[in-house]
């Protein structure tokens, strides 16, 4: 199995183990949704809610290695913890608590990557909503890829319901006129 994915799969089993409510973001869904393209590492949103964090983020660095031995102190400032999955493979836990992020959660399905090995991973319409937010130009690329593979099956209203308040805490004019055109295009 490819090794981001045997860590995709270590880091289900931890978070199911634990009872955590999670979903994979980033290259690993955009392998589901988009373009399959090369990533470096695991993307994932755990919801912890506001207060508490530690104990998230205790348990999972007891299960994961931290990867820099400040990692505790940096994900609670921060907001994510940086791991390394038993192979190697770098991990980044978003420590969710906005609205987004937890109907994001609770609208991710499963996505078989072996047989009988599955990752819970956010809809295709909640990684636009992460990317777009983002708009790195790479996030951009995935963007161009979810629309032209999953062209109009995308959910555009459940898209601008949840972005549109996201953006009110960006300063960047610039990602709702690029998004509306990349979507037109599909």
């Amino acid at each position: 199995m490819n090794p981001i994915f045997s860590a995709g799969v270590e880091v289900e089993r931890v978070c199911r183990d634990a009872s955590l409510r999670f979903c994979f973001i980033g290259g690993l869904a955009v392998q589901r949704w988009g373009r399959p393209r090369m990533t470096a590492d695991v993307d994932l949103t755990i919801i912890t809610g506001w207060g508490g964090e530690e104990a998230f983020v205790d348990g999972l660095l007891a299960k994961l290695g931290g990867r820099f031995p400040d990692a505790r102190r940096f994900a609670l400032e921060h907001r994510t913890l940086l791991l390394f999955a038993s192979n190697g493979v770098p991990v980044d836990v978003a420590l969710g608590a906005m609205p987004f992020e937890e109907h994001s959660v609770d609208r991710a399905s499963a996505f078989e990557v072996s047989p009988g090995q599955a990752l819970t991973t956010c809809s295709a319409e909640d990684l636009v909503v992460h990317k777009a937010f983002a708009a790195r130009d790479k996030d951009w690329l995935d963007i161009e890829g979810i629309a032209q593979r999953q062209g109009a099956s995308l959910d555009q209203d459940l898209i601008w319901s949840e972005l549109t308040p996201l953006l009110e805490l960006r300063d960047d004019a610039t990602i709702e006129p690029r998004l509306r055109r990349v979507l037109r295009a599909t």
